[in-house]
């Protein structure tokens, strides 16, 4: 389905429509709360319900998994449907599931819950990029995945200990309230500021196989997978690498994504392939850093702030880079397949980790994420043609729309 067909001009506007992106900023913010807010609430919660903080802690591992197996089938499932009443029937889930969270007793009533809400979050993952990209001109496409994806980085660096703060104070129960309430007034806010996009019909829907096999698609996922994977196996462990400085490190860290993040933001829609090869070889860098000299705390610190600058801008300029191979059309099945990539590398990373932290000492872990995330470099350097295109060639995404194709289940495919 080529581009004019999902979104006519009345509906993409010539300038950015900040209500809107705000409102899925927003929605971005609140799926990350609901995911790892009871992270920082384990004694509470597992008290309230009579179980283990371990078994307590399952319940992110539920949203989690629950999300990562969700993305791409529900996904598949709901292409046909508008997307803004998909997008407000996952807002209208999280307000009742977190209601139920809030005043269940039971922990399997709970756990049925959380994981009801990671499928929500599974689908909202795979849709909100797509849909940024749709509300704006493809040369604008990059700043607006940047505002909506910098919802994530505000929650984990400002929502997530501002809710355990409030629930030190009121009790977790109303830390969920205060969530589903929220996704109450997102639904409004989204109806109202948000434009609603026609699903994709049946007959000019484009397979998940044939999103898979476009050019630049397997690049964009690969690369994805190094460098989450590098990512992982060292923040995970950061505080035995950092010891008595780890609170300092998370710190600048987080406080450096933000910064990373915003220039991002400024600069990708007029140079998104330079953005990420400096961004990766800042990370390889500060790994090479923190392998040769992570033993001084100055240099952690350094690295660290380093290393936050860079990885902040990394997801959105690769959900960029997809978006604009797989085209605006094909961008929910295409983002859901980057979505399962990245918990996987999430998932890998940490055990990988795990492995050389426990075989040979935390001093290992940066000489391990170093070749992952130089190797993704390598690949972006390389691929000129489709994922990462130089500057100068167009963006698939930003080319002018073909009709669509009659014949051959192709359609929209360039």
């Amino acid at each position: 389905m080529s581009d004019v067909a999902i979104a006519s001009p009345a509906r993409v506007r010539a300038t950015m429509p900040w209500p809107g992106l705000l409102a899925l900023f927003s929605a971005a913010f609140a799926a990350v709360m609901t995911e790892l807010l009871p992270a920082g609430l384990l004694p509470q919660i597992a008290g309230a319900l009579g179980v283990s903080e371990g078994r307590a802690g399952f319940l992110v591992t539920a949203y989690a998994v629950a999300s990562f197996l969700a993305a791409i089938p529900v996904t598949a499932v709901l292409r046909g449907l508008d997307r803004r009443p998909v997008l407000v029937g996952v807002l209208a889930g999280f307000a009742v599931l977190n209601a139920v969270t809030a005043v269940s007793s039971s922990y399997a009533v709970t756990f049925g819950a959380r994981v009801l809400a990671g499928v929500m979050g599974g689908v909202l993952w795979a849709m909100l990029v797509g849909y940024a990209a749709r509300m704006v001109p493809a040369e604008r496409r990059g700043r607006a995945i940047a505002i909506v994806s910098a919802g994530i980085t505000v929650a984990l660096c400002a929502g997530i200990p501002a809710g355990a703060a409030l629930a030190s104070v009121s009790g977790w129960r109303w830390a969920f309230c205060g969530l589903a309430g929220a996704a109450l007034v997102l639904i409004g806010w989204v109806w109202w500021q948000v434009p609603n996009f026609p699903g994709e019909k049946a007959a000019a829907r484009v397979p998940l196989r044939r999103v898979v096999v476009m050019p630049g698609v397997r690049t964009s996922l690969g690369v994805t997978s190094l460098v989450l994977v590098g990512h992982q196996a060292v923040y995970t462990y950061l505080a035995p690498l950092a010891r008595e400085r780890t609170s300092v490190v998370l710190l600048v860290f987080g406080v450096g994504t933000v910064a990373g993040i915003w220039v991002v933001g400024a600069v990708i829609d007029r140079f998104p392939r330079g953005a990420l090869v400096v961004v990766l070889g800042v990370v390889a860098g500060a790994m090479a850093v923190l392998g040769a000299f992570g033993g001084a705390g100055g240099v952690v610190v350094g690295a660290a702030a380093l290393w936050g600058m860079a990885f902040g801008g990394v997801p959105t300029l690769l959900q960029t880079a997809l978006v604009n191979v797989a085209g605006a059309g094909n961008a929910d099945v295409a983002t859901s397949l980057q979505t399962t990539v990245y918990n996987a590398g999430i998932a890998a990373g940490s055990l990988a980790g795990g492995v050389v932290l426990e075989g040979a000492g935390a001093g290992a872990l940066p000489w391990t994420a170093f070749p992952l995330v130089a190797a993704a470099l390598v690949i972006v350097v390389g691929a000129r043609r489709h994922a990462f295109p130089v500057r100068g060639r167009a963006w698939p995404g930003a080319r002018p729309a073909r009709a669509p194709r009659t014949t051959g289940g192709t359609a929209g495919c360039r």
